[in-house]
């Protein structure tokens, strides 16, 4: 896989889109700009968030549309021993830092958000996530935050979307 912006998506990047910019009946074309630039290369997500994704009701869009349209490499493994060994070190790193309530670490250890950083760290991807920066969280460990600690590239939907050039140009419906 060339690292040259290949994207790894967070599982509130699909949700949010589902639930607010790109619903499925509205914004189509959202979802097969995915699956294009997927088959081109440049985006993915990881196995743990197609279980993030797929943990929905089986009526919901975005739960059908992972279970019948997504083809299965989209959804990368994270079984590797050098991506393990990654998470490794951001669990630990994570368990370090006093500033986190064990709440927020315990809820971190069960998410796929660390997985993501060590495969986007491993392979030199850039991490997707609609999360904001908050160093000086206590009960969240923000996604941004790990990847700024651990020299991952990351960026928001719209900045994936300019990058690969995606438009959603208007048709008329008759």
């Amino acid at each position: 896989m060339s690292v040259d912006r290949v994207y790894l998506v967070d599982s509130d990047v699909f949700i949010t889109a589902k639930n607010l910019y790109y619903p499925f009946d509205i914004c189509p074309g959202f979802w097969k700009s995915l699956l294009h630039h997927h088959r081109a290369g440049r985006v993915y997500s990881i196995d743990r968030v197609r279980s993030e994704l797929l943990a929905g009701r089986k009526t919901e869009d975005l739960v059908q549309w992972v279970s019948s349209e997504v083809p299965e490499g989209f959804f990368l493994p994270v079984d590797t021993a050098e991506v393990a060994d990654a998470y490794t070190d951001i669990m630990m790193w994570v368990q370090r830092q006093a500033r986190y309530f064990d709440h927020a670490k315990a809820k971190f250890a069960t998410g796929a958000d660390g997985w993501l950083v060590a495969y986007a760290r491993v392979h030199g991807v850039i991490v997707v996530t609609n999360e904001q920066s908050a160093p000086e969280s206590k009960k969240e460990v923000k996604l941004p935050d790990l990847c700024d600690e651990f020299g991952v590239r990351r960026n928001n939907t719209f900045a994936m979307l300019r990058s690969l050039n995606v438009r959603f140009d208007w048709t008329r419906r008759t």
